[in-house]
């Protein structure tokens, strides 16, 4: 299978570079794996796709503001970016320009309230990263932190920067949004609970490799990148009653899909968990989980497009992208969803 056969043509246009007003006021693409059928709605309208029972799992992740723009102490300018935590105070993180942080190199950010040591260059040039500070780590990424908004979106403002969050973002450690979820209110949330559909958490750590170009030709070649996840007991256990009951499981995006994929037994029930996935999901796999996903429009060759396309077929998936870039829909993290049903 190769990469290319992922490809389709999105005019630049189309890239959503702001987040809607209105969380749930985006367009909804509805596919109907049976029919084959398309339909045209707003976000909020997926309530009416999901019945009494069923099980919807979000990720619970926060992403943390991980760019940091410093200065050596040459004074030359750098930026840090933090991919994952390794231990305590140290880091794995991407820089700019590479050739000024080498080993022993120091940085400070924000005036000197947050100052770092590169303790080592990692394979495929990432560094090690050691932080000092006085106080909270978190509350001084607060102050001298950017979100890491995607490559692709060049406009927005701070302002945007707070919508790039889920509503229920609860534990911090994110690089990216789980960006289906970005499209819940909390009374959108609540008239689903209150329609009795279950709400099942997971937290996956979103690493910046979901961002990362596919190198290879063949799709089988690809390696990825590996990610931090756990589910607890009392998501677990919901999940599995909605499963055992006969009920739809429906991920809320590609990262709780690859969450309930990884953590489910040859029966697709979920227990307790803790560890690391580098699943690749695409065309050929079989789901054992989920039923239905959430989920928004992918970048043309990415591994999430290969992921939707192996829930519903290549060429479905293919022919629904097409459409929305007809339709005009918005693409990408601030961009326009799809129910795959």
């Amino acid at each position: 299978m190769n990469v290319s056969d992922f490809n389709y043509e999105l005019p630049k246009e189309l890239i959503a570079q702001h987040p809607y007003d209105k969380r749930d006021e985006a367009r909804l693409m509805v596919l109907d794996r049976k029919t084959q059928s398309i339909e045209h709605k707003l976000f909020k309208d997926i309530i009416d796709y999901l019945n009494p029972g069923d099980c919807l799992v979000i990720n619970n992740t926060k992403v943390i503001p991980a760019r940091l723009y410093g200065k050596k102490d040459t004074g030359a300018h750098v930026e840090v970016l933090l991919l994952k935590r390794i231990e305590g105070d140290i880091w794995e993180a991407m820089v700019r320009p590479g050739n000024k942080l080498r080993p022993g190199a120091k940085v400070e950010f924000g005036d000197g309230i947050l100052k770092a040591t590169i303790l080592e260059v990692l394979e495929g040039g990432n560094r090690k990263v050691e932080f000092e500070y006085d106080g909270i780590f978190n509350e001084i990424l607060d102050k001298v932190g950017m979100m890491p908004l995607p490559p692709y979106i060049t406009e927005a403002s701070r302002e945007d920067n707070e919508k790039y969050q889920t509503v229920y973002a609860k534990y911090e450690g994110s690089a990216a949004a789980p960006t289906a979820g970005l499209h819940f209110t909390e009374e959108l949330l609540d008239k689903i609970k209150a329609k009795g559909i279950k709400v099942a958490n997971v937290t996956l750590h979103v690493g910046i490799g979901t961002f990362r170009p596919v190198k290879v030709e063949k799709v089988e070649d690809h390696e990825m990148h590996s990610e931090h996840y756990y589910i607890k007991k009392e998501d677990a256990d919901i999940i599995n009653e909605a499963k055992k009951s006969g009920h739809k499981i429906i991920a809320v995006g590609t990262t709780s899909c690859r969450v309930l994929e990884s953590a489910s037994d040859e029966n697709g029930f979920v227990k307790e968990i803790e560890s690391d996935t580098s699943i690749f999901i695409y065309p050929g796999y079989k789901f054992k989980c989920i039923d239905n996903l959430i989920t928004n429009f992918h970048l043309p060759e990415s591994t999430l497009i290969m992921l939707v396309s192996s829930l519903a077929s290549r060429e479905f998936i293919l022919n629904a992208y097409n459409e929305a870039v007809k339709e005009k829909y918005k693409f990408f993290s601030f961009g326009d969803a799809m129910y795959i049903k």
